[in-house]
């Protein structure tokens, strides 16, 4: 049934259809920022490419007579221009797509039904990329050896990773703390994906890294500000935590695939291989579905086989 907010008074722009659409996410799906901009960025895309093709700008009705190949056609051109996309952002792309007209048909009454002829390229399934116990413990100790950083900086640094690779968080959920959370008590309530919150037991060493930043950090913070700061004061961004992994892994002589969510590839695969069941981590990651989770029983059962080939007399 159509929603009466976007269907009247008048027709509705298909810009407006899109804002919609944006908003339900946002406010009614809660997907992160993050999510909501590379969606909107892909959705205005797809609306000027259909404004090009057909020459005008388009409305509601018009966006329920899409064909597939027109979808085809704006595929090939986000894969063809001066940024072509790899095969798995063409699929991301197509998902979208099919996400926004699933909520035309259903809030506004306006259905696609060509777009189920378009399929997507085929994809070979990616395994995660972990760094072994010894690569994981290198990075955190290698922030103390950076010659530019302040002494507060480091143990920053520090504090973060071992957050992230102690709990396995993401990193928007371990730059979402703030003051109030620290001292860290023994399990973090910790929001991820889709608003979706889980519990994520807290080592001691996290503590103690998280309180030796404290007793460093040169700002005073309220309780609501955020707990991990940049040089100047301001709240420390994701991509100031990615480009210092990227400098510690080149010191240390790491693959391009070390990264900071490699840290919760690392803390799921080591504590399946030290014996944890699939269901508990499950759990701590947050995953919605068992199936992302089984991706690392096929990342343990890889290392143990090279390992056997490593080790056995006729490996």
């Amino acid at each position: 049934m159509a929603d009466p907010e976007l269907t009247a008074p008048g027709p509705l722009g298909a810009d407006e259809a899109l804002a919609a659409w944006l908003e339900h996410l946002a406010h009614e799906r809660r997907l992160a920022s993050n999510t909501l901009e590379a969606y909107g960025r892909i959705g205005r895309l797809y609306l000027a490419f259909l404004e090009r093709h057909r020459g005008g700008p388009q409305d509601l009705s018009d966006l329920g007579t899409v064909t597939a190949a027109e979808v085809r056609a704006h595929l090939a051109e986000r894969r063809s221009g001066d940024r072509p996309l790899a095969a798995r952002s063409i699929s991301q792309t197509l998902s979208a797509i099919r996400a926004f007209h699933r909520f035309l048909d259903r809030r506004c009454a306006t259905p696609a039904p060509l777009l189920a002829l378009v399929r997507g390229p085929r994809i070979k399934p990616s395994l995660p990329r972990p760094v072994s116990e010894d690569q994981a413990r290198g990075l955190l100790q290698e922030t103390d050896a950076d010659p530019d950083a302040e002494p507060w900086e480091a143990a920053r640094d520090r504090a973060v990773l071992t957050l992230l690779y102690g709990c396995g968080l993401r990193i928007s959920e371990g730059l979402s703390l703030t003051r109030s959370d620290a001292p860290l008590p023994e399990t973090l309530r910790i929001t991820g994906k889709g608003g979706k919150t889980r519990l994520a037991p807290v080592l001691p060493v996290v503590r103690e890294a998280v309180d030796a930043y404290l007793a460093l950090l040169p700002f005073p913070l309220a309780p609501a500000d955020a707990l991990f700061r940049a040089r100047r004061g301001g709240a420390l961004g994701p991509r100031h935590v990615q480009a210092m992994v990227q400098r510690l892994r080149g010191r240390l002589g790491l693959p391009a695939t070390t990264t900071p969510h490699a840290l919760r590839h690392s803390f799921a695969t080591h504590l399946l291989g030290a014996g944890a069941d699939l269901r508990s981590i499950q759990e701590l990651l947050g995953h919605a579905s068992l199936s992302t989770t089984q991706k690392y029983t096929a990342v343990d059962a890889r290392r143990l086989l090279e390992a056997y080939a490593s080790a056995h007399p006729r490996g």
